[in-house]
């Protein structure tokens, strides 16, 4: 039989959430952000459950094919622009709306040939220091761009820093208005924390714009984890994580698990071997008290994570053996739910890597 892990991608769920996104910003249209292959979730298996978006964004123009072929003849959205000349080319027969952030995009649009001009969204710089015009050159681009024949129209866009914590949106939200003010043009701001903090039921002051980015939250993990956690947003797993016990030993106080010996038993305890490790997708920093659901009762991990294999504390499963279902994140048989975000937080990083890491020997499956 094959080796006894799996992961599944939960349709209902992106529906779920991209119609809590909706909520959230409900005269905005929404984009789903699928880069990285839809967060490693898959882009053919997660566009069922987000197909109901008004748009998709993404970063490459594979990933842009692969949702035209699809069927989607809505708008796609390149985040990061073209990086070459040619790609301008697919832009056009793709008919993919794209990010102008830097002089070297306005001269590759300059000097392309084309029939049908297209659709841009200028990118400021307006704190995050990544890419983007800086506020002082902003209007001389989006001049430089307004007398191309190239360019149909100009939409407007910033990218927050800060949305998931305290310094908040604030102050780059004032820089890019005062540097966009009076200028025509739809505007996109808001990433997953901005939608939900700063959107209907959010903590923040509300903010309107006409497009919004959700991407971290259509997958069902908290934009502000530790702060809110998935439940608080109504936020629901994309994608679970099993595997079974393939093993279990007895320990006597003293004995040690794993390698370098990292966990010592206090006392006679059981423990279960997992058939899944860090080759699989799963944090090799995650270390004991790791939670995991085992037949969907919370338990913990012990030890170091290995190639192939992790081992729980069976304490509170007493009845658990060879076979028995483990729930690495996401949602067990039983409903039981353990958030994404919290096996990462174990690991020292976010749920986004855990989502982008699965490795391509896990099997997925849909439902």
């Amino acid at each position: 039989m094959p080796r006894p892990i799996h992961a599944t991608i939960h349709t209902e769920s992106l529906r779920h959430n991209l119609a809590r996104a909706r909520q959230a910003a409900p005269d905005a249209r929404v984009w789903a952000v699928v880069k990285a292959n839809a967060y490693g979730h898959g882009i053919e298996r997660a566009f069922e459950g987000l197909r109901g978006a008004d748009g998709f964004a993404l970063l490459d123009l594979n990933e842009a094919e692969r949702v035209r072929a699809l069927g989607w003849r809505g708008p796609i959205l390149l985040l990061e622009g073209v990086f070459e000349p040619r790609d301008l080319e697919l832009c056009s027969r793709l008919d993919l709306w794209h990010t102008v952030h830097c002089d070297e995009q306005i001269a590759m649009l300059a000097a392309h040939k084309t029939q049908v001009p297209q659709r841009v969204f200028l990118k400021m710089n307006s704190g995050m220091n990544r890419l983007g015009f800086t506020p002082q050159r902003y209007r001389a681009a989006w001049t430089r761009l307004n007398a191309l024949p190239q360019v149909d129209e100009i939409s407007l866009m910033t990218h927050f820093s800060d949305a998931d914590g305290a310094r908040g949106i604030t102050q780059q939200l004032a820089v890019f208005n005062a540097a966009t003010r009076d200028l025509p043009g739809e505007r996109t701001l808001s990433n997953s924390a901005a939608t939900l903090r700063y959107g209907e039921g959010g903590d923040g002051e509300p903010l309107h714009s006409d497009w919004v980015r959700p991407g971290i939250a259509v997958y069902g993990s908290a934009p502000d984890f530790p702060e809110h956690d998935a439940a608080h947003w109504n936020l629901q797993p994309a994608m679970t994580l099993t595997a079974k016990l393939i093993g279990t030993q007895q320990l006597a106080a003293g004995d040690t698990v794993g390698y370098g010996s990292t966990f010592t038993a206090d006392g006679a305890m059981r423990i279960g071997i997992v058939a899944c490790g860090y080759a699989d997708g799963y944090p090799r920093h995650c270390s004991t008290g790791t939670p995991v659901l085992v037949n969907g009762v919370r338990t913990r991990m012990v030890g170091r994570v290995s190639m192939d294999m992790i081992m729980v504390d069976l304490t509170p499963v007493p009845d658990a053996g060879f076979g028995t279902e483990v729930t690495l994140w996401g949602r067990a048989l039983s409903g039981a739910v353990l958030p994404i975000d919290e096996v990462a937080q174990a690991g020292g990083t976010v749920g986004y890597e855990l989502m982008c890491a699965l490795a391509l020997r896990v099997p997925v499956g849909v439902e």
